[in-house]
């Protein structure tokens, strides 16, 4: 995991208009436009995470069995019936 208390400074180049948005929404938390965008970026790695973690533990479960040990699995007919459908 990458050292969270080590700053660096970096240039970005934005489209007016998402610039103009960046410093509104800095202007309303009492922060700098450097800070938020920081802090956006941190709560986007934060979430991309935990979807990883998340991802991966729903993974590592394998497959599940969807019916019981010497049941059949219904066939085509059962499951569309064509009459409920109508």
């Amino acid at each position: 995991m990458v050292e969270m208390g080590r700053r660096l400074n970096v240039t970005i180049t934005l489209e007016e208009e998402v610039a103009r948005w960046v410093r509104v929404r800095a202007a309303e938390r009492g922060t700098s436009v450097s800070r938020l965008v920081g802090e956006l970026l941190r709560e986007h790695m934060r979430g991309a995470d935990a979807y990883e973690a998340a991802m991966g533990r729903y993974l590592a479960r394998g497959p599940a069995p969807l019916k019981e040990a010497g049941e059949r699995y219904p066939d085509r007919e059962e499951l569309h019936v064509r009459s409920l459908l109508r």
